[in-house]
């Protein structure tokens, strides 16, 4: 670091340097002619030119003419006032300009830490992975994970922890990549692969892609009675057309849901818009965003029970501004807030969420 410091106050000073030496060159032609007569004379000529290449009017060319021989005549009417050079000024110019890169280097050396050295992303990723797992925001509990999986390749744990990572980070490109590895090394765990679907979904900007439908088949094959994989399956058979079967599809889910799921609400609001508005397009329907809601309503409930989740607030908060509920974000936001105000980087991750733009 000192090195560095060296040569940068070398280098500021050969460039003071080089330009006092230019500064000097210009005081040897102090008293010369002055250059505006010359630059009007040449501007005449141009528009002469461009005017005998057809490049400008006749009318265009009377006009900037006119304009350029009366700022010829004005300057020529000005007294000429030649620039001198004080030569009495040159050598204190001259020090302080070799001064001034020494003084920083100096001041640096003083109050600064030219020994500290370099936060590299090496240095950060072994001080996270020496941290509390519940201090850290979720990007870097990603990396922490991703240097894990790279150790341990064969860990499906450490694959399914690293999506779910991702998945906070608003990252469900890298959640589906290790998502696939984790199915790689366990195909019949059908969690791995409602997961997937599910990052399928956000990576398709919430449609059930033909992909995401396909993860979830997989998922129903391994596990029946899995909720996720029913719900938005049937979604895709609205979707595309099929609304009969997709709401009777929901209805056997609703069916076998218990009474104290929060989401049969959420299912019911689903049905009803299914049955009473027009079949939804290939883009997110009504009966999903009723479904988005249920679901944000049985997170607000989880943190209600066990409030020392502090991603689930940051996620509850963003899942309200996203929908442009802003009473219950902002009363969300102050409970967090309240609650984690030892908490810095939770706090600017509530901040974050808080600031998301609704849906249009």
């Amino acid at each position: 670091m000192i090195a560095f410091w060296v040569a940068a106050g070398l280098i500021s000073a050969a460039a003071a340097g080089l330009v006092l030496h230019a500064a000097a060159q210009a005081a040897l032609n102090a008293g010369s002619q002055d250059p505006t007569l010359a630059l009007y004379r040449r501007q005449l000529r141009e528009i002469d030119d461009l005017a005998d290449r057809g490049l400008i009017a006749d009318g265009e060319r009377k006009g900037a003419h006119a304009e350029a021989a009366r700022r010829l005549l004005h300057a020529a009417d000005m007294e000429a006032k030649p620039w001198n050079a004080d030569a009495g000024l040159r050598k204190p110019v001259l020090v302080v300009a070799a001064l001034v890169p020494l003084v920083a280097l100096g001041l640096y050396l003083w109050v600064g830490s030219p020994g500290y050295p370099d936060q590299s992303f090496k240095s950060r990723l072994a001080t996270w992975r020496s941290s509390d797992p519940a201090t850290l925001s979720p990007p870097e509990m990603a990396a922490v994970l991703q240097a894990m999986t790279v150790e341990r390749p064969k860990d499906v744990e450490g694959f399914h922890y690293l999506a779910l990572a991702y998945a906070a980070s608003d990252n469900p490109s890298g959640s589906a990549r290790a998502l696939r590895h984790a199915i790689e090394l366990a195909p019949k765990r059908a969690d791995l692969w409602e997961l997937l679907g599910e990052a399928l979904i956000a990576q398709g900007g919430g449609e059930v892609t033909p992909q995401a439908a396909a993860a979830f088949e997989r998922a129903l094959k391994l596990d029946p009675k899995a909720v996720v994989p029913r719900f938005h399956l049937a979604r895709a058979r609205i979707a595309a057309g099929d609304k009969a079967g997709g709401i009777a599809a929901w209805r056997a889910l609703q069916a076998d849901l218990p009474a104290t799921d929060p989401r049969r609400g959420a299912l019911a609001s689903a049905i009803s818009e299914a049955e009473n508005g027009p079949a939804p397009s290939t883009r997110p329907a009504p009966p999903q965003m009723d479904a988005i809601r249920g679901m944000v309503a049985g997170l607000a409930a989880k943190l209600e029970a066990d409030p020392s989740d502090g991603a689930g607030w940051v996620k509850l908060v963003k899942s309200y501004a996203v929908l442009g509920e802003s009473a219950k974000r902002d009363a969300a936001l102050a409970t967090a807030r309240k609650r984690f105000a030892a908490d810095p980087d939770l706090l600017k991750a509530l901040t974050a969420a808080a600031a998301t733009e609704p849906m249009r």
